[in-house]
């Protein structure tokens, strides 16, 4: 979300502004719960939660930790404290404790309608509790400890200048030696419109989905008017899930794509303007994820893996592993052509799944995937004792005995009988040992046993912080880059195309999200004749970069040759909007008007 960019703008110049205060250690962790609303009108419940939202991401400055408002509410589930009440001030303490938060920010408010020519109006009340003494924070006034309220009174719509003033006063009142303004803080308050903000919160609190999903657009839509050629970024987060919850998987990868665009446009206004960038990389990482697991239900491979590859070292989450294993393994299985590539993408799942298993040894499901990978790497006496500590722990574990068993016989066990009894013990639902044992007695595979992954938690993604991808100040990695680049194409050029395949692996070792490395890779996929593989690159190279005339036309003619009318007029109006004077897309024109008659 904008806002969360401008704290993290306004953090740099606190930091310019006070480079002790930076530096110095956590003193206190803040945590805010939703204000309380007094006015007895439920239709601005609203603003309650807003407080939470805005107060928890202004009040992230150096020196003060905060827990955030994703991870209080996962505090409450925790506690079993239901999010649609507020707690009472010794639940509210222990939920503070639970989150280990040293001051705790409550809240209470009360909503004057508008009437006539005046209007809305909302008073404000709010109090800073000092969590392990149990009361409520003291400034020291002329010799004298004074308990001093933060009282507000403005109209609604200056609301976010409110939260800017109150993220102020809290910290004024928590340390004189502050090194910014209020104004800081309410310029950092005050980059999301107010209406856009207003339906936002609206959508967050509303549950009924075509309610919700209206909230979402309508936020989107007057940001975009307010500020023209931008994105919402929050709100076309939580839009993009809720159409992943309904299984409108395009839908939703147009939401979420809208994120990552969001997040490219903002780092290549930072690296031409040569600044540092701060683009909410958690929001970056989060949709690129959700994308990645969408692709991976339909079953293209190739483009979950070009988009979870990037995000898997930043994230270094134990499930973005397993489920990036899982798909590099799947992939394996998918691919018949070409053994060389089968074999890489086993062996790339069989790594990353055994990163996620050393990183989560309690995690049943990550050591199944790990066992089945490493069987189907072919070492089968490795995979014997994996298996076995999964039965250990899950003893009617019917797939876990049914491969053990094989891998058992493989290794002349005369354990195997035994094993292979008990899988037939707990695979009798669905007649599933006997479907397994047919296709094991054809083609010796497993393919009827899927990988066990479980998404990670939306909140896995709230303190993610993607440093690595901050440092892009090494100059000799972008020159090594380029240099590979500039050898593939003359390689491609030249006929050389295994010798180019490995130059763009070397590129894509380094540089996951090189999209001339995936139009390069097309191109040789398409003279290769493998169509297939081919759009694939394309399609990836487009995710990439929305630009590439050339991975436009090529998916057009693609389409063509299969007869594919509506895809080739697509890709056509893609390519038309990218360069409309390209006289390669106009010939694509009147080939797709044709096709169509």
């Amino acid at each position: 979300m904008m806002l969360k960019k401008s704290i993290f703008c306004a953090i740099a110049i606190f930091i310019v502004a006070g480079t002790a205060f930076a530096q110095a250690k956590f003193t206190d962790r803040v945590m805010v719960l939703p204000f309380e609303n007094t006015s007895n009108k439920p239709e601005f419940n609203w603003v309650g939660e807003s407080f939470a939202l805005s107060l928890s991401e202004l009040l992230r400055v150096p020196g003060l930790n905060v827990v955030s408002n994703g991870e209080r509410k996962a505090a409450q589930q925790r506690l079993r404290i239901p999010l649609t009440s507020l707690p009472s001030l010794a639940t509210s303490l222990k939920l503070s404790r639970e989150s280990g938060a040293t001051l705790l920010i409550t809240g209470t408010y009360n909503i004057v309608p508008a009437q006539g020519d005046l209007a809305a109006t909302v008073n404000v009340t709010s109090k800073i509790i000092r969590v392990n003494e149990g009361r409520f924070l003291s400034e020291e006034i002329d010799g004298r400890l004074i308990q001093r309220d933060i009282i507000l009174n403005d109209a609604l719509g200056n609301l976010q200048t409110m939260q800017g003033q109150i993220a102020y006063q809290i910290l004024y009142q928590r340390d004189k030696a502050l090194p910014y303004s209020q104004n800081q803080l309410i310029e950092s308050a005050t980059k999301v419109p107010g209406r856009a903000f207003e339906a936002y919160i609206k959508g967050l609190l509303t549950q009924a989905t075509e309610q919700r999903e209206n909230f979402f657009k309508n936020a989107i839509r007057i940001y975009n008017e307010s500020i023209p050629d931008s994105t919402f970024v929050e709100a076309a987060l939580e839009l993009g899930h809720l159409y992943l919850g309904q299984q409108k998987y395009n839908d939703s990868v147009d939401s979420f794509e809208r994120v990552i665009n969001t997040n490219r446009a903002c780092r290549e206004r930072a690296r031409s303007d040569n600044k540092v960038a701060f683009c909410n990389d958690e929001a970056y990482a989060e949709a690129s994820f959700y994308i990645g697991l969408i692709q991976w239900r339909q079953k293209n491979y190739e483009q979950a893996l070009a988009v979870l590859r990037p995000i898997a070292e930043d994230l270094q989450l134990t499930r973005v592993y397993n489920t990036l294993g899982a798909i590099a393994v799947e992939a394996s299985r998918a691919e018949k052509k070409n053994q060389a590539r089968s074999a890489a993408l086993l062996k790339e799942g069989t790594d990353l799944l055994k990163k996620a298993a050393d990183s989560a040894e309690d995690d049943l499901s990550i050591r199944f995937n790990y066992a089945l990978a490493t069987f189907l790497s072919g070492n089968s006496a490795e995979s014997i004792p994996l298996f076995r500590e999964v039965i250990a722990e899950r003893p009617q574990d019917g797939e876990a005995y049914y491969v053990l068993s094989k891998a058992l016989a493989a290794n002349n066990d005369a354990a195997a009988a035994a094993v292979d009894n008990q899988a037939r013990t707990y695979l009798v639902a669905g007649n599933k040992y006997a479907n397994l044992e047919k296709e094991w007695l054809r083609a010796k595979s497993l393919d009827d046993i899927s990988f066990r992954v479980e998404q990670p938690q939306r909140r896995d993604f709230v303190s993610v912080m993607l440093n690595k991808r901050d440092s892009d100040a090494a100059p000799t990695a972008v020159n090594e880059t380029e240099n590979y680049l500039r050898q593939a194409r003359d390689q491609y050029k030249n006929g050389k195309d295994d010798e180019a395949m490995l130059t763009l692996r070397r590129v894509l070792a380094s540089e996951p999200m090189s999209a001339e490395s995936y139009l390069i890779l097309g191109k040789i996929h398409l003279r290769r004749g493998d169509r297939d593989q081919a759009a694939s690159s394309f399609k990836t190279a487009i995710f990439w970069d929305n630009k590439l005339t050339d991975a436009y036309i090529s998916l057009g003619k693609i389409y063509l040759e299969r007869g594919d009318c509506q895809q080739v007029k697509t890709y056509v109006a893609q390519a038309l909007e990218v360069d409309p004077e390209n006289p390669e897309v106009a010939a694509l024109q009147r080939l797709s008007d044709r096709c169509s008659k």
